[in-house]
């Protein structure tokens, strides 16, 4: 578990957020031991960050397989991540804990997580994502769904100008803060988020439902890492 108040556990976290290139999200569906597998594999094939993203799940479930891929994430030097719930991001030790437009607020996530867990956020207008920028107390945001993606049913794809906008606005501030292209993402549409000015995605279904996860996050890994 990440010790309290511990600046350098805050520096190791955030060092590994900046250089993150490629995040996974996972359910429970494949049972604890599926997922274990699942994560060692995804982490051998290059994965920087492993989101247990269950909205069926009951909190126990997540709390208990969050804890179970605590060592296999260290091992690797990866970063754990929770969504939503920062009761079970707390209970759990995780690094990260992501919210959603819907969820709690910055200044009441850090009231209950403490200033060492990384705060992201999720955003699908240009609003929503200068906000995220310029809050303090986020350490990252996504923009998307780029494209549409079934595991946002109902949420209208935003296309690559989320993503160009949000590269511009770095620039414009001049800022290094982590952000990283979501929804409908996988090997062949890299280049087009690259060229967008996207240098980190989060990925599910190119992933979790890829035949060999190992070497689907390689390939991902490969084509981010080749421009």
């Amino acid at each position: 578990m990440i010790p309290p108040d511990s600046t350098s556990c805050r520096d190791r976290i955030r060092a590994r957020l900046a250089a993150a290139r490629l995040y996974v999200c996972v359910d429970l569906a494949r049972g604890l031991p599926g997922l274990l597998d699942f994560a060692e594999a995804a982490f051998s094939g290059g994965v920087d960050i492993l989101q247990v993203r269950d909205k069926a799940a009951e909190a126990r479930a997540e709390v208990e397989a969050l804890r179970a891929l605590r060592g296999i994430a260290d091992r690797h030097g990866a970063l754990l991540a929770a969504n939503d719930r920062a009761d079970v991001a707390v209970l759990a030790g995780v690094d990260v804990l992501h919210l959603g437009q819907g969820d709690l607020t910055t200044p009441d996530a850090r009231a209950l997580v403490g200033s060492d867990i990384a705060i992201g956020r999720s955003t699908r207008t240009e609003a929503q994502m200068r906000e995220a920028h310029d809050d303090p107390g986020i350490d990252y945001f996504c923009t998307g769904p780029v494209w549409a993606t079934p595991t946002k049913p109902g949420r209208a794809a935003v296309g690559l100008e989320l993503p160009r906008a949000a590269a511009a606005y770095a620039a414009e501030r001049n800022s290094d803060k982590p952000w990283f292209a979501i929804g409908g993402v996988d090997a062949l549409r890299v280049p087009e988020l690259r060229s967008a000015g996207a240098r980190r995605i989060v990925v599910v279904r190119a992933v979790t439902e890829a035949a060999d996860p190992e070497a689907a996050a390689r390939e991902l890994a490969g084509v981010m890492d080749a421009f």
